[in-house]
Order: C-alpha cells, then structure tokens, then sequence
C-alpha cells in the first residue's frame, strides 16, 4: 500500500488554527502532552475540550482529500459490517460500511492507519476505500451492530 499523499502540505494544528478552531496556545498545549504521552494530536485537542471530533475529521478530509461520512443517519448493512471480525474492527476503530465489486468501504476515526488498511485488504480480500469519520460515531456503530460486549 502507497503512504497517503497530503494534498495540503500544513499540519493538522496549523489547519484548525487557520479555520479559527483552535488557538496556537491550544496546539502548543496538545504538542506538549503528545511529547511526553503519545497520542495522536487530534484525539489529544479533543479530550482537553479544545475542539470536536467533526472538526478534527473535517480537518483530515482537507488535508489528505478523504470523503468525510457522519455515521449517525448511516444505514449499516450487517452482513457487510461483519465482514470484519469484531475484534479488528474495536483495535483500529473501523467499520466496515458498503461492498461493491471486491472493494470495501470502511468508515476510520485515523484514516491514517495504513496497517489497519493493509490488515482489512487482507481478511477481506478486497481492496479498502476508506471514509473519515469520528471515534464516536464508529464505536457507536461497532456497539450497534456487534453489542457492547467486548471493548
């Protein structure tokens, strides 16, 4: 699988200060906390309240031109869901949400992830379209239809 091509050159904290969703104070915050924690620097400006999930994927979609798909009035097919294990949809926070052909669409909160990509193509065999979407509204997806039950 090829590396994702920006087609934006900025950062993603760069984007959001541009689009007036953070401050550079915020960013500054976030890189710190990503130095000595890890993490990715979106998921980290959300949990400090500093934005939302939708600005962050929103964001992505600029910056490396995927589709951005709210989950929340997606009617998911159940068949084509479970075309991923339960277990790998919870580790790479993906659902699996159309089948045309031999490609695969699945929804991401890190469309990023080229291994949860590469993982997926070789379970389904097939080739992986990948949507932007929150972490909430995939693990409200993966809940729905596979339950609550494991995490």
């Amino acid at each position: 699988m090829a590396p994702f091509k920006r087609i934006v050159k900025k950062q993603l904290g760069e984007l959001l200060i541009e689009r007036g969703v953070i401050t550079k104070t915020h960013l500054e915050t976030a890189l710190k906390i990503q130095k000595t924690k890890g993490g990715l620097v979106g998921e980290i400006l959300v949990g400090l309240g500093f934005t939302k999930e939708e600005e962050i994927a929103q964001a992505l979609t600029i910056q490396y031109g995927f589709p951005f798909l709210p989950l929340q009035s997606y009617e998911l097919n159940e068949a084509t869901v479970k075309l991923v294990p339960e277990n790998v949809a919870r580790q790479y926070c993906l659902i699996a949400i159309d089948k045309i052909g031999d490609t695969l669409t699945v929804a991401m909160s890190n469309p990023l992830n080229a291994k949860a990509v590469e993982d997926i193509e070789f379970l389904t065999h097939c080739k992986v379209q990948v949507f932007v979407s929150t972490l909430s509204d995939v693990n409200d997806a993966v809940n729905k239809i596979y339950g609550k039950g494991k995490k």
